[in-house]
């Protein structure tokens, strides 16, 4: 399981509802989360792994590691800016605003229905990769020129040859 660099896809696609659980999406998930973590990532969504799904995993370091699956957003309130990279797009950062408190409707990897809080770095996490089951990356997030300078940036960065010795 490799991770999907900006913009190859599924990353901009809306992903597919999941509607058949088991071991085929634990075993998904648990791998995901290994990814995540070997790539120092707090968070990794379906689709940055080539896989269409509506699903990710996430790791706050105040909670414990979780699966939200066919997650939605149903309340938002107040506002933080904070910078944020993506695993799919390394060493690249912009200052993105946020939600500062959300409410999410989510099934776990059982099925089970979830409802519940998230402040601070959990809802940014969640907002982020949520914001990927949708087809959208953080920098779709920031004005144009930050957009614009950030986009440039990343195409430098991929086509250097020290990129493809790092990812390597």
């Amino acid at each position: 399981m490799n991770i999907v660099l900006y913009p190859d896809e599924p990353l901009q696609c809306v992903a597919a509802p999941i509607e058949t659980f088991g071991p085929k999406l634990e075993k998904a998930a648990t791998r995901m989360l290994e990814v995540m973590y070997e790539n120092e990532g707090v968070g990794l969504a379906a689709p940055q792994v080539g896989l269409a799904q509506r699903f990710f995993v996430c790791h706050d370091p105040e909670s414990d590691p979780m699966c939200l699956v066919n997650p939605e957003i149903i309340d938002m309130e107040g506002a933080e800016i904070g910078d944020e990279g993506c695993l799919s797009l390394p060493q690249i950062y912009a200052p993105v605003e946020r939600a500062a408190r959300i409410r999410v409707r989510a099934l776990d990897l059982e099925g089970t229905p979830l409802d519940f809080e998230a402040q601070g770095l959990l809802a940014r996490i969640i907002q982020h990769e949520t914001d990927h089951l949708d087809g959208r990356i953080f920098l779709d997030r920031v004005d144009i020129l930050t957009r614009q300078s950030k986009l440039k940036e990343w195409e430098e960065l991929r086509a250097s040859p020290a990129f493809g010795e790092m990812q390597s």
